[in-house]
């Protein structure tokens, strides 16, 4: 178990450093000079000069790489060219904001996919089956933004019963901060579950039919208890892989999302970065978000051994 920890933790890294060097490289290779964006076609090449120096764009790639990375290990993402702070303490300040609504995503999308995708294979082919398939699928093709514009509608300008967009903060307790975040987590959550479902359904029609499940059935055990102490529990190393992909798609899905309820958070973050041509924030923010998808597919690997211990041995 702790020779397979160590290289898992080595592969890790080692991902990490690749997938730094190439947004290093791609965030580079983008048309246009930052200095030039940020003074306007009116700046003096003398001042243009100026300020490449102070953000250390005269400097080679190379050594531009290595102090990134070496600001990293030292807890120091830079300073941001258009905010004039550090963008260790935007990314905090707008983390708070995402990460409760990927986390209020993720309940509510595996609130409703579990059930209906154990419902739908306790009723394989029947009419529950259909008719969860056609909501799932329907679920999937509507984009999450698009559900957010419906709910706005509904919700906020017809009925007014929730705040159309924005974020009070969590200072203003934790019930307003939930309310303004329920409806964009909704809208995340919604085309996931339709996902999750049907992952949950087929993992658990393939379990359903394994020798334990019959003898299970055979001792006198319900049929619903069969499948949510035996079926489902053995079912889970493909569902717990798509919750986790799932939270990453959540993270990065709230780019849209986020600035239709104009939440503060770190998708509208990356999103303003990208049309002030802010390089430093749009690196630090997408190696954020891509070293949330490697942490969190390698705790999806150990959550595999914990819940198979086939896979100990196999692995």
């Amino acid at each position: 178990m702790i020779s397979i920890l160590i290289r898992r933790i080595v592969s890790l890294v080692v991902t990490l450093l690749v997938v730094s060097l190439m947004i290093f490289s791609v965030m580079n290779l983008l048309p246009g000079d930052p200095a030039a964006i940020m003074l306007g076609t009116s700046a003096t090449p003398e001042t243009l000069a100026a300020l490449r120096a102070q953000m250390g764009l005269d400097e080679p790639i190379v050594v531009r790489y290595v102090a990134w990375l070496t600001g990293m290990a030292q807890g120091d993402l830079g300073q941001s060219y258009t905010y004039g702070v550090p963008v260790a303490g935007l990314i905090a300040e707008r983390l708070v904001v995402t990460l409760p609504l990927a986390l209020m995503a993720v309940v509510i999308s595996v609130g409703i996919a579990v059930p209906l995708g154990v419902a739908a294979a306790r009723r394989h082919n029947g009419l529950f089956d259909h008719i969860a398939g056609a909501i799932s699928y329907a679920s999937i093709a509507v984009p999450a933004f698009w559900v957010g514009l419906l709910l706005i509608i509904a919700f906020s300008t017809n009925l007014g019963w929730m705040p159309a967009g924005g974020f009070p903060g969590w200072d203003a307790g934790l019930l307003a901060g939930l309310q303004a975040l329920l409806m964009p987590a909704i809208a995340l959550a919604l085309p996931q579950a339709g996902v999750l479902t049907r992952v949950a359904r087929s993992a658990v029609l393939e379990v359903m039919n394994e020798d334990f499940v019959r003898t299970a059935r055979a001792k006198g055990l319900s049929e619903r208890l069969a499948v949510w102490r035996h079926a489902l529990p053995n079912a889970l190393v493909p569902v717990v892989t798509m919750i986790g992909l799932q939270f990453t798609f959540l993270i990065a899905g709230a780019v849209l999302v986020e600035n239709v309820f104009n939440l503060p958070g770190l998708g509208r973050l990356a999103y303003q970065a990208l049309s002030q041509r802010d390089i430093i924030v749009m690196q630090d923010v997408v190696l954020f978000f891509s070293a949330l998808v490697i942490i969190i597919n390698f705790l999806v690997d150990l959550a595999y051994l914990v819940i198979d211990p086939r896979l100990r041995v196999a692995t």
